[in-house]
């Protein structure tokens, strides 16, 4: 059987249980070696056979899980962040369906969520932006010309950018052609939640000076909006006193105070 289990955003103790007691039953375990902290592999038994993908290719990676299959082992395959998220995780899948090998899938925690929680931010601020938007910049990989840069960017929402610190030039170029304005917040958090992690709030037109200021040209993401700032936002109307839940009937002096206003106006 093969687990592909995401690895969390960077700190070892950000992996799931499941995902961790999944590491410490592994037989095999082969990790993504340039991505994946290795503290993770404190997890495993002493004797598990542990091989670092980064040096590997796909085929190889498949050999190592068909002979783990013919011999009874379970093995893990440890991905960055979660798997679902620029793991290419469905190739090695496809390739398993055709061997007849039988595998499930344990989420983990992105490196946007890391992001957001060392920043303390909330992607989905009432009144700002209620969408958040996971991309990246065309590289090696292409990106499909309806999700370019610009169209995202023109919605105006809460952005995460992945895969493109070697490209914030025109990235920055790009969001401002989208419709973003030079001024809107944004930040840049290298290993997000890792022991060295660097975060830095700038703006969309400062990215690439703040990049080679502090040095960082790759493992870096890139977030874009005003819940980054967390001004002119609106509270929640789920804990507002004058709302009622299918849990919590509105406060009745709230409510009338309400309508007493209202009245008012209309006076």
């Amino acid at each position: 059987m093969v687990y592909f289990v995401g690895a969390g955003s960077g700190a070892a103790d950000l992996i799931t249980v499941r995902g961790m007691h999944m590491l410490q039953q592994a037989d095999v375990i082969i990790y993504a070696g340039s991505l994946v902290n290795p503290e993770l592999l404190q997890y495993a038994k002493t004797d598990c056979e542990i091989h670092n993908s980064a040096k590997l290719t796909l085929e190889e990676v498949l050999q190592i899980m068909q002979e783990a299959q013919e011999q009874g082992k379970m093995l893990v395959r440890l991905h960055t962040g979660e798997p679902s998220i620029y793991g290419a995780v469905r190739e090695q899948m496809d390739a398993l369906d055709a061997l007849h090998i039988p595998y499930e899938s344990c989420p983990g925690v992105s490196a946007c969520f890391g992001a957001a929680a060392s920043l303390n931010l909330e992607y989905t601020l009432p009144g700002v932006s209620q969408t958040l938007i996971i991309t990246r910049m065309e590289g090696r990989t292409g990106v499909p010309q309806k999700e370019s840069i610009e169209s995202l960017a023109a919605h105006q929402a809460s952005m995460a950018i992945y895969l493109s610190t070697g490209m914030l030039r025109e990235l920055s170029r790009r969001l401002m052609a989208g419709g973003y304005a030079e001024d809107t917040p944004a930040a840049l958090i290298y290993k997000a939640t890792w022991p060295e992690e660097e975060a830095y709030i700038c703006t969309v037109e400062t990215l690439a000076q703040v990049a080679e200021e502090h040095s960082i040209i790759k493992t870096a993401l890139v977030l874009v909006g005003d819940v980054i700032t967390h001004g002119n936002y609106q509270k929640s109307r789920l804990y507002a006193a004058d709302f009622s839940t299918e849990f919590r009937q509105a406060k009745s002096s709230v409510r009338q105070t309400e309508e007493n206003r209202e009245e008012q106006r209309e006076d």
